[in-house]
């Protein structure tokens, strides 16, 4: 099965997060408070706070600073409230955003999302006007490259839905959510690591932005994406 190129998206992504690691290690340090609040600091019964340990150690944050957020979230110190909030909307073309936020104040997160979209070209919508057009998935990508039959018979028995090659030949391994770390683990085991490991809100449907208009919708995206309360923006164009 054929997809769009991810590749460059991605390619841009890290080099941008590179240029910004405090505000990486800030998003982290949230999704590490929400998920040890909500599911308890034992990563062995916390998969979602497995996962953020995991981007915390790829973004190289020191495995003291990792616990001590565990320890203030899990009422072993004092911490900040945060409250997780969807924001969905429009882009450039009518292509769809979904805005992933974690705050202690919504009056100023939903202010500053608001701004970004009329300022640049698009309109935020109403809850559920753009996520039915999103499925919850996990993804693991491959650089161009790598060895597609062995990594798609190692991902299917592991209980993959599908693996993906898109357009500039990385591969595109789509888990259901509750398997991803399953599947994801068994093709380290094999011998694979991937370039990028996510659950995430995957397009059913990308709309192609060339030209101008591609570029007025990466301004939009990364306006977003800076956004301190942001935590991740999902986005059906294919740039």
């Amino acid at each position: 099965m054929a997809g769009h190129s991810k590749w460059a998206n991605i390619q841009h992504r890290k080099g941008r997060q590179d240029e910004k690691r405090g505000k990486i290690w800030t998003r982290i340090i949230r999704e590490i408070t929400v998920a040890a609040r909500a599911g308890g600091g034992d990563l062995g019964a916390n998969p979602r706070l497995r996962l953020a340990v995991e981007k915390a150690k790829a973004a190289n944050m020191p495995a003291d600073r990792v616990k001590y957020n565990i320890d203030k979230a899990t009422g072993n110190a004092e911490g900040v409230n945060y409250e997780e909030i969807r924001y969905e909307g429009y882009g450039i073309g009518g292509a769809a955003i979904i805005v992933d936020t974690m705050t202690d104040n919504r009056v100023r997160t939903v202010a500053e999302v608001r701004h970004a979209f009329s300022k640049h070209g698009g309109n935020m919508g109403t809850e559920g006007s753009v996520a039915f057009q999103f499925k919850n998935v996990g993804q693991i990508i491959f650089a161009p490259g790598a060895n597609e039959d062995k990594i798609m018979e190692v991902a299917l028995e592991a209980g993959a839905e599908d693996v993906i090659t898109d357009d500039d030949g990385a591969l595109e391994v789509l888990t259901a959510a509750t398997d991803f770390e399953a599947v994801k683990n068994a093709l380290e085991a094999a011998g694979f690591t991937p370039d990028a490991a996510d659950v995430t809100m995957r397009p059913d449907v990308t709309i192609e932005l060339t030209g101008e208009d591609a570029v007025r919708m990466q301004k939009l995206l990364d306006v977003l994406e800076d956004l301190d309360d942001v935590q991740e923006v999902f986005h059906n164009a294919a740039l």
